[in-house]
């Protein structure tokens, strides 16, 4: 299925959490001088423009970054995040956001490689673009990678397949990143089975996958299935800014499932996650869920 553009979604309170939890990862994986890869399996667009008809139209965005963009108290580790959102908005006004390919691109080194999947054809077009116009700014700015063309690859294609020829990375050090529309429900499916080989390739590997918090079962039941893969260790984080609509559509519930995640980033979300609850949660239904496991 084609139909998706990320677009419509950009900026909302699930992108909030799906790109913090992304830059600390990162933070983190950057603490050594070893290289590391950072691999998208549905990377999008990269950039979406908030003013545009598909951001627009729903205006997602005042769910998530909009409550954010003026507050003078965020914790350290949300003003990272929203701050790399105001770089691309120089005059100040909040009209572009960053998709997880540009945050990784800011976040990540010089030795570090970026590697983007994407299937939609008009979306991978726009991506390409992206990152076309990214190198050009910073080659006007004096910027010149020594490893031009190495640094960020885009790869149009499904990142499911495509995931497996770049496990294990060169360095053994790695950030995989699985967000998949889930408009198909085998996507569920899909999730669980490709992880299971990743770990059988790549054991050591960082994997992190964005779910939405539906009623469906297929999505109740997969952060139960992921903590079944046998990964050294598991966090599961959940922000839920409402209950749910009675009939059962539009997004209030999404997490983010980390294999093997660094130490680090459960007490950082234990401080963070009632902060997003207040400043996002719109009734008394807004919670969160943060647990972790080791096998």
């Amino acid at each position: 299925m084609l139909s998706y553009r990320h677009a419509f979604h950009a900026g909302n309170h699930a992108d909030v959490l799906k790109h913090m939890v992304i830059i600390q990862l990162m933070r983190y994986l950057g603490q050594k001088d070893t290289a590391y890869m950072v691999i998208d399996t549905h990377a999008g667009a990269g950039v979406y423009a908030l003013d545009g008809d598909y951001a627009s139209k729903n205006a997602e965005y005042d769910t998530g970054i909009a409550k954010l963009w003026d507050r003078k108290d965020l914790p350290p580790a949300l003003k990272e995040y929203v701050d790399l959102v105001r770089s691309l908005n120089p005059s100040g006004k909040m009209r572009y956001y960053p998709g997880s390919p540009y945050c990784a691109e800011k976040v990540m080194r010089e030795q570090d490689r970026l590697r983007l999947f994407e299937l939609h054809p008009t979306e991978v077009k726009v991506l390409e673009e992206n990152f076309r116009k990214l190198e050009a700014h910073a080659a006007a700015q004096g910027q010149r990678p020594a490893a031009r063309g190495k640094r960020v690859m885009v790869y149009r294609g499904d990142g499911f397949q495509g995931l497996k020829a770049l496990l294990p990375p060169p360095s053994r050090r790695a950030l995989v990143l699985i967000d998949p529309p889930y408009e198909d429900k085998r996507d569920y499916t899909h999730v669980a089975q490709v992880l299971a080989d990743a770990l059988t390739r790549f054991p050591t590997g960082m994997y992190a996958v964005w779910y939405p918090a539906l009623q469906r079962n297929e999505s109740r039941q997969l952060p139960e299935r992921l903590k079944r893969l046998g990964a050294k260790s598991w966090l599961n984080v959940s922000l839920a800014i409402h209950g749910p609509a009675p009939d059962g559509f539009g997004l209030h519930n999404s997490g983010m499932f980390i294999l093997n995640p660094p130490w680090t980033l459960e007490p950082m979300l234990r401080e963070l996650m009632p902060y997003l609850v207040d400043v996002l949660g719109v009734d008394d239904s807004a919670e969160f869920v943060l647990e972790s496991g080791e096998t």
